[in-house]
Formats: structure tokens, C-alpha cells, sequence
């Protein structure tokens, strides 16, 4: 408990002493009528002002103590309890730096050779201000940060959460700091808080308020590229808009993992380190930060344990290399919390028996968890023990893994639907997403469904996080087209919010607009066109008409009026967004970009195929100049364009592009991802429009095929792909009973099941 201050003891005394002011007059035998009567009345007066004052004081007592009990709970505090100054922790391992390899006597943390963002990161720090540095794991972002911190913010109050619900405290505690570094390292581990957005930070660091606060984070570029990239959907989770928002808030500064020739020749001046040393014999290969870190040394020892264990003098470690890869892709498969053991032993078998299981012989588990927990090189590990039931995997080797992994190599299903059973909400809702990235519906669908009872049982049915989960389990229905399933679950978490929050909240607005697109897709487009006025009108008046909020709804509302065959009321809205998003965000936004394209789809629709092939050609050049030519988005407007080419006639280029989109979609996404699936149904349309039947049925099969599969019999997609497989086989029935006789017919398929 908080001591009572001088202050309030000498308060409490006064009003005490005045209390007992009657009682010291009888004593002292004074008898003068009007002093006793005003004695009594202050006494009278005192007890009552005594009363209050001791319940407000108890009152602000309990939550100054609440705020502390948050405060220690959630942040990393002193034994005392207070929080740090930045000097108070020099240790660079304290700020979770990797810890360096050790050779003999040399000392744990190696010297710090200055990187060539280090200006730049520390003009920054000189002002109120959100910093966020981005590179691969290893790359020496959190030591860069901690160096800069502890040069330019030494006095400065240290706030770091150690906890996702001790965000909130952190934050609190941030407001009344005037001067403090709020630390936020991999700062994709506190995404799932829902107090940290962009407008609390942008609360935090207003100019109007007094003082030096600054918000500093880093993140792996792997976990950026994924929350970085969005779709202009309104179908998209609000999780997603909510870190795209706070990202952006942020000064981003990328920190390369190679070395340049100018850190290079910096690190020459600290060569006496034998680590550093070392470290620049291998710069053309690994970068300096990444190789102190031991990360290349523990992939390579992780890859050498999988051989048969058969010299006893030279054991191998097959058992535990499989304790490894397990944990590794549980990372993969979005389990963010450290990992329970028993799960990771539930699942290992599956990687041994892929490496050769009992013939491997290998050793007993706890053998096997003794080498994955050992410390390397003085402190560097390949599973970190987190307590006696979890672990962490070096994140060096999740990133490796990812690097190296084949397009369409999920994680298998059964791992991740085990890794369900160990997962809270907050892990469930992480798995959700990352399925739904990969195409995986069902497996999003059984994530958030999860993290929507889980949190329902724990917060109520209108917290929130519950509402939070059930618009994402709304979402994934969506996607595997359960449309009016989907619609239940938006009514019903649109209603809450609406009683909750009002209906001019930007959540609100958020799932009116999901709510909009859906009933565009069942059909309903008056339904859907009044919704999108609706939140168009509000988003107008609240956020105004430049704000991007209300251009992606206006947007939204052209491609409705564009189904609809309003295409002058839709191509007036198109042109006017993109002349907005030109003015303010430039021709190079992705949200300009995308504003290009969908006008290049209204003129395709209304056969000006000449002027929507100049545009598409226009926005495939930005995007190939700024995603570069394997990303989704420069496929997907590759696809369009080769759509128009055949439209045009061109159908020797056409098939060429359409059949190089495809190759690209099966390296990078797979052949089940949805995108996939589309591009082999455009080339299989195509295939058809050129006579070739047999060629195009087979592909037709084979996509409704996996749709079934993928997707289930009532999908949107799959009743395309079966409408496709009847009219190829009818245009072929058709065809054969022209040859009248020819045996051709034996070359016609038939789609079986």
C-alpha cells in the first residue's frame, strides 16, 4: 500500500485538532457563551468535512494502489516498485537485445559498432514522437534502439509492458510521465491489446501536451509485410485496420541485415572483440549483428542434429532437432505466445516421422529438451525456457524457415488444430488471422469461432474483445461464402456496438460497412447501396470528405453502383476518389493505385477495353516498380490486364500472361490458395473461347475439384466452377455429335463426384 504523505497527516491533524475543539475549551474552562457555540458549530463542521475528506482520501488511495498493483503486474518496475529511469537499465538484455555468443573470458554483450541509421534515429528521439525500426530478425534493430534511448533519453522515465493486459497501465502510466520512453520491442506481441491504436499514441504525443514522451518499437520486416499490406476490402478484420492505423502513425526507419562498406569499416575499430572479428570474415554472407547473435552457428547445428543417432561418442539429436521444427512452425502458424511444452511434444512426432522417425534412433526426451534448452556459446539458446511448462524458439530460425519455405507449405492442419486446444484467445485470434492470409478458411473459421467463445466465457458477450471476435468469425464465414450465417453474426455484433458505442463510433461504422459489402454479395444491392450512404454520410461528417476512411467507403460504393449498371454515377465516383488520393497521397499510394484499377474495371465492364488496358498497363508498372513483379497485388492486376487482352483478341498474349500468372501464383501462394484458383479458372475460360475443350474442361475439373475441397459444395466459388465444368461439357457434347461418329468423344472428360 501507497504511505500516506506529510501533507495528508497534517491535513487529517487539522481537521482532528478542530474537531476536539470544544473539548479542549471545557478543559482549559472556558465558559464565554459565544466562543463555546462557535467551537461547537466548527467542530460540527470539521467532523463532517473530516468524514468526506477521509473517504476521498480512501478512495484515491484504493486507486493509486490499483494503478500500482497494474502498474507491477504489467511493467517492468524496480524492487522498489517504482519505475525506472533508462539509466537504471544499461544491461542492453534487460531492453530484449539477442544475447551475443561468448568466447572465454569476453565479455557477454559486445561492443555497439554505430549503424547509418543512427543520426536519423536519434533526431527523432529529440522530439515527441512514435519511432518504429523494421528489419530482419538478427539484424541489430533492438540494440540500435537501446543505444540511441540511453544516449539521447538517459533521465527519461522507461516504460516497458511485459504483459499484453499491462498495456493499458503502460499507457496510463505514459500520460502522467511527462518525460518517459514508452518501449514497445517486437511490438507485434502487444497488437492483440485493444488500447493500443493509433489514437492513443497520437493522444500520447498530441503537441498541446506538456512535455517529452516518445513511443519507440520495433518489429521483424516479416511480421511487417504481413500487417503493412492491405486490401482496400470492407470485408477486412478490424484487427488488420486497427495495426495497419497504429503502423502508420509511426516514423518508420528500416535497418538493413547486412552491413554497409561504411559500418563495415566502422566495425574494423572494434576488431579487438574476437566476436566482431570474427563476425566481419563472414559480412559478405551474414550480417555482423546477425552472426554475434549466433543465428547462422544454431541454424547449421539445428540442421546437423536431424542425421541418425548411431555413434554413441558423437551423438546426433534427431528427437530434439523435431522439438524444434515444431516450435518453429507452431511461430508460423501465429501461436505469439511462448510455448506450452506439452504441446510441442504432442506435435514433434509429426517432423521426426517425416525425417525417418524410429530409424533414426533417436534419444529420450528429456535428452532431447536438455540439448534444444542448452545454452550455446555462453547464453545464446535454440528453445529458451520461459518458465518450467514454456519455451520460445529463437526467432533467427522462424525467419530462416519462412525464407526457405515452398509456396503453399502450410503448417500442417492437425498441428495447428492441436495448437488450438493449448491456445487462449489472443493466440486463437493470431492463428485465425495467419490462416485466413494463407487461404485456409476453415481452419480461420475453427480459430475465431474459438477466440469468440473463449473470450465470450471470460469477458461477457459484449466486451470488446468478444465483439472484436466475433466480427472476425463473421469475416471468415464470409469467405467460405456461409453468407447468411455471416450476416447473423454481423447483425448481432453491429446491434451491440450500436447499444454500446453509439452509431457514429468508428467501430460501428467498421461493421455497417462489412454488413454492406455482404448484402452486396447475397444480392441485395438497394440494401447494400443504403448502408454504404449511410456510413458514407456519417464518415463525411465526422472524419470528413479527404479522410481515408470515407474514400475506401466511397470507393466501395462506386463498385456497387458499377454491379448495379450505373456506370456514370459509378465512373464519376471512381474518377473523383482517384483524383483525390493523387492530391493528397501522390501516384505512387497503394490506395491511388488502387483507385486506377478499379476505374480500369468499370471501363472494362463497359467494353472501353482500349482506355482500360492503358490503365491497367499504368498501374502494373508502378506496381512492379514498387511491390516488384512476384507480389499478389502486381499479379492480380497482371490477371485483369491479360482478361482485357483477351477480350481485345489477343489471345496469344493473353494465355501467355494469364499462364505466367499462374506459375507465379503456384510459387508464392500454391495451388489451393483462392487467387490460384481464380487465374487457373481465367485461363480455363479462356482455353474454352479459343475451341480448345478438352484442355479447358480439364482445368475446369480440377478447379472445382479442389474448390469443393477447399471451400465445401455451396460456395460462391464453387457454384462458378460448376457452372464452368457444365458448359464446357456441353460445348464438348456438342462438338462430338458435330463429328457425328468420330471417336473424338473418348477424349472428353467428365468431371467425377
Amino acid at each position: 500500500m501507497r504511505r500516506r504523505s506529510l501533507w495528508s497527516f497534517l491535513i487529517a491533524g487539522f481537521f482532528a485538532l478542530v474537531a476536539v475543539a470544544p473539548q479542549l475549551l471545557a478543559a482549559y474552562q472556558v465558559t464565554v457563551p459565544w466562543a463555546v457555540t462557535v467551537a461547537t458549530v466548527i467542530a460540527a463542521l470539521a467532523a463532517l468535512a473530516l468524514g468526506a475528506w477521509q473517504h476521498r482520501y480512501e478512495q484515491d488511495a484504493t486507486r493509486r494502489d490499483e494503478q500500482d498493483r497494474a502498474l507491477s503486474e504489467g511493467c517492468l518496475t524496480l524492487p522498489s516498485g517504482r519505475l525506472p529511469k533508462v539509466r537504471d537499465f544499461s544491461n542492453p538484455r534487460d531492453w530484449g537485445v539477442h544475447p551475443a555468443a561468448t568466447s572465454g573470458a569476453t565479455a557477454s554483450i559486445p561492443p555497439f559498432v554505430p549503424r547509418d541509421v543512427d543520426e536519423e534515429l536519434r533526431t527523432h528521439l529529440a522530439t515527441s514522437t512514435f519511432v518504429l525500426v523494421v528489419g530482419d530478425s538478427t539484424a541489430g534493430k533492438t540494440r540500435c534502439a537501446f543505444e540511441a534511448v540511453q544516449a539521447v533519453l538517459p533521465h527519461h522515465t522507461l516504460i516497458i509492458p511485459t504483459t499484453v493486459s499491462g498495456i493499458a497501465a503502460a499507457l496510463r502510466a505514459a500520460e502522467q510521465h511527462p518525460k518517459c520512453v514508452l518501449w514497445l520491442n517486437d511490438i507485434n506481441t502487444w497488437f492483440s491489446a485493444p488500447e493500443l491504436t493509433r489514437e492513443a499514441v497520437s493522444r500520447l504525443l498530441a503537441p498541446a501536451r506538456r512535455g517529452h514522451r516518445v513511443v519507440v518499437a520495433t518489429l521483424r520486416a516479416a511480421e511487417e509485410n504481413q500487417w503493412r499490406t492491405i486490401p482496400e476490402d470492407s470485408a477486412v478484420a478490424d484487427t488488420h485496420r486497427k495495426v495497419h492505423d497504429l503502423l502508420s502513425r509511426a516514423h518508420r526507419i528500416f535497418l538493413p541485415r547486412l552491413f554497409t562498406p561504411a559500418e563495415r569499416e566502422r566495425a574494423r575499430n572494434y576488431a579487438r572483440d574476437q566476436r566482431i572479428a570474427d563476425a566481419l570474415q563472414q559480412a559478405d554472407e551474414y550480417g555482423i549483428a546477425e552472426y554475434l547473435a549466433n543465428g547462422p552457428q544454431l541454424l547449421a547445428e539445428w540442421e546437423s542434429a536431424w542425421s541418425a543417432n548411431t555413434d554413441p561418442q558423437a551423438p546426433s539429436h534427431p528427437r530434439g532437432a523435431a522439438l524444434i521444427a515444431a516450435a518453429v512452425d507452431l511461430r508460423r502458424a501465429g501461436y505469439a505466445s511462448v510455448l506450452p511444452r506439452r504441446l510441442i511434444e504432442e506435435v514433434h512426432g509429426h517432423y521426426l516421422d517425416q525425417q525417418g522417425g524410429h530409424r533414426l534412433n533417436p534419444e529420450a526426451l528429456d535428452d532431447a529438451w536438455q540439448w534444444a534448452t542448452r545454452p550455446r556459446r555462453g547464453t545464446t539458446r535454440l528453445l529458451t525456457p520461459h518458465d518450467p511448462d514454456h519455451v520460445d524458439v529463437f526467432d533467427y530460425l522462424v525467419d530462416s524457415v519462412q525464407r526457405r519455405t515452398r509456396a503453399g507449405d502450410h503448417v500442417p492442419e492437425h498441428v495447428i488444430t492441436t495448437a488450438l486446444t493449448y491456445a487462449a484467445a489472443t493466440d486463437a485470434h493470431s492463428i485465425g488471422i495467419t490462416a485466413k492470409a494463407d487461404g485456409r478458411y476453415r481452419l480461420a473459421e475453427h480459430a475465431h469461432r474459438q477466440a469468440y467463445t473463449t473470450r465470450a466465457d471470460e469477458h461477457g458477450p459484449t466486451h470488446p474483445d468478444t465483439l472484436d471476435s466475433r466480427n472476425n468469425l463473421a469475416l471468415a464465414l464470409h469467405d467460405l461464402g456461409r453468407l447468411e450465417e455471416a450476416e447473423t453474426e454481423y447483425r448481432a455484433v453491429l446491434d451491440a456496438h450500436r447499444r454500446i458505442l453509439g452509431d457514429n463510433h468508428h467501430r460501428t461504422l467498421a461493421i455497417r460497412s462489412n454488413l454492406a459489402s455482404l448484402l452486396q454479395a447475397l444480392g441485395h444491392f438497394e440494401k447494400a447501396e443504403a448502408e454504404y450512404h449511410a456510413v458514407l454520410d456519417a464518415h463525411r461528417r465526422i472524419l470528413g470528405d479527404n479522410h481515408p476512411h470515407t474514400l475506401t467507403i466511397r470507393s466501395n460504393l462506386a463498385s456497387l453502383l458499377q454491379a448495379l449498371g450505373h456506370f456514370e454515377k459509378a465512373e464519376a465516383e471512381h474518377r473523383a476518389v482517384l483524383d483525390i488520393r493523387r492530391r493528397i497521397l501522390g501516384d505512387n499510394h497503394p490506395h491511388t493505385l488502387i483507385s486506377r484499377s478499379n476505374l480500369a474495371s468499370l471501363l472494362q465492364g463497359q467494353g472501353r477495353l482500349v482506355e482500360a488496358a492503358a490503365e491497367y498497363h499504368a498501374v502494373l508498372d508502378a506496381y512492379r516498380r514498387i511491390l516488384g513483379d512476384n507480389h499478389p497485388d502486381t499479379l492480380a492486376i497482371r490477371g485483369s490486364l491479360a482478361s482485357v487482352l483477351q477480350a481485345l483478341g489477343h489471345l496469344e498474349k493473353a494465355e501467355a500472361e494469364h499462364r505466367a500468372v499462374l506459375d507465379a501464383y503456384r510459387r508464392i501462394l500454391g495451388d489451393n490458395h483462392p487467387h490460384t484458383l481464380i487465374s487457373r479458372s481465367n485461363l480455363a475460360s479462356l482455353l474454352q473461347g479459343q475451341g480448345r475443350l478438352v484442355e479447358a474442361a480439364a482445368e475446369h475439373c480440377d478447379v472445382l475439384a479442389i474448390r469443393r475441397r477447399v471451400l465445401g459444395d455451396n460456395h460462391p466459388h464453387t457454384l462458378i466452377s460448376l457452372e464452368n465444368v457444365a458448359s464446357v461439357l456441353q460445348a464438348l457434347r456438342l462438338s462430338v455429335e458435330e463429328l457425328r461418329g468420330d471417336d473424338s468423344d473418348r477424349n472428353a472428360p467428365e468431371c467425377r463426384g
